[in-house]
């Protein structure tokens, strides 16, 4: 499930800026001549100029900045002013120099973090072709590496004589800065963040059309066309399908793919390196780089009135806040409970965003058995909440904001799903 076309800008960005460092013989000027060149050459200059690769150099049809750096201790201050305006750095070091590894852990990522760069690292061994057969793996050398430095994104290794995974080294480079490993996955934990999960929970809910906790196989095929504007075989969903059952069996249910079983998926694919599928279903639903949707997706009410007017919300607004009400007061009752609440923006981006919803509760209703609730009635707690700035102030713009999170279909008259043109 899931394949992705360029489109010139992804996440906002028009360019990658990558910059290269490492010590001195480690090979940074080959590597950048022979990406841009498809070729070696002997006499590489110590100092390249910016070397620009075009947009279609690679999938994501976003062009890419390569700046080459020099180790010399004179070039310091430099070196530092030019790692502070990338948006990923490319770490080298040589196969057949011992020393220029250990210097990763011992210098340069240290140097850093000192510089506080924070940004996605390619550690790079260069001079694939002179490697000892005799050395650690590549995984076995980088493995601790990478546990003291989570920041390292990747690593790889490469022959800029033999051409060998030359293109790749700025690929991974790109790729770490538009489809960015950190908001979605917890590296430490090897789970989906909490913000990611309850992104995905509403798309999964604005996909189930009819409502019945599973994505069937026709919803399936809806969302790959919205997403990848191209449909799947049913070959292709009996797989899919296979794929989770065999690992997570409540995945799957006689209705189809359930949200376990979503969820699943794409840590899957993170886990597989293949984090634009996942980016890709997220921006196709409005959400930016933070798991957020974007700010120009998000009509904010702005009242003015005078001191002797007052606010009233439509009939197509109360519709629509009863009918989010009665779906989620599950036991009937005619009051929202903690747990009841909870459900409701569970697919807001902060767990706390119902706070301000609960404390308007307390202030005017109280459930059974004097237990704390937000209670229907005529819903005038919605309606005092939306229309008294004076009582309650700094409150009233989150709760209407969080009222935008709520996966419903029509909301306040208008699809509350961002990329729909309906």
């Amino acid at each position: 499930m899931g394949s992705t076309g360029g489109s010139g800008s992804i996440g906002g960005a028009t360019n990658v800026r990558v910059v290269v460092i490492g010590d001195c013989g480690t090979g940074k000027s080959s590597l950048i001549v022979s990406v841009a060149t498809d070729s070696f050459s002997e006499r590489a200059p110590p100092l390249l100029p910016p070397t620009r690769l075009p947009p279609d150099f690679y999938p994501d049809r976003v062009p890419l900045t390569i700046i080459d750096t020099s180790s010399r201790p004179e070039d310091r201050n430099k070196l530092g002013a030019e790692c502070k305006k990338a948006d990923a750095i490319v770490l080298t070091y040589a196969c057949d120099q011992p020393i220029t590894l250990e210097r990763l852990s011992s210098y340069w990522l240290p140097e850093l973090r000192r510089l506080e760069v924070k940004v996605p690292v390619i550690v790079v061994g260069c001079k694939l072709d002179l490697r000892d057969d005799q050395q650690l793996s590549l995984e076995q050398v980088m493995t601790p590496i990478m546990h003291q430095f989570r920041e390292i994104e990747t690593c790889i290794e490469c022959s800029a004589l033999k051409q060998i995974q030359v293109a790749e080294v700025f690929y991974y480079a790109q790729k770490a800065v538009l489809h960015p490993t950190a908001p979605l996955f917890d590296q430490e934990t090897q789970t989906l963040k909490p913000r990611c999960v309850r992104a995905l929970k509403r798309i999964f809910i604005l996909c189930d059309h009819d409502r019945d906790g599973a994505l069937s196989d026709a919803e399936l095929n809806d969302f790959q066309v919205k997403c990848f504007n191209a449909p799947l075989q049913p070959s292709e969903i009996v797989g899919v399908k296979k794929v989770v059952s065999e690992k997570l069996p409540e995945g799957v249910n006689e209705h189809g793919l359930t949200l376990t079983g979503f969820l699943f998926l794409h840590a899957l694919f993170i886990e597989k390196g293949r984090l634009e599928t996942t980016w890709t279903v997220l921006r196709k639903f409005g959400y930016n780089d933070e798991i957020k949707l974007r700010d120009d997706l998000l009509p904010t009410a702005q009242f003015k009135r005078a001191p002797d007017q007052s606010i009233e919300l439509t009939s197509e607004a109360m519709d629509f806040l009863r009918g989010i009400f009665s779906m989620f007061d599950i036991d009937g009752d005619g009051a929202l409970r903690p747990q009841e609440l909870e459900d409701l923006f569970s697919t807001a981006p902060e767990r706390n965003c119902c706070n301000c919803w609960q404390s308007m509760g307390r202030r005017h209703l109280r459930g059974f058995n004097g237990e704390e609730c937000i209670g229907s009635c005529d819903l005038e707690w919605i309606s005092i909440c939306v229309g008294s700035h004076d009582s309650y102030g700094s409150c009233q713009k989150p709760c209407l904001f969080n009222l935008y999170w709520v996966p419903w279909r029509s909301c306040f008259g208008v699809s509350c799903d961002p990329s729909s043109t309906d």
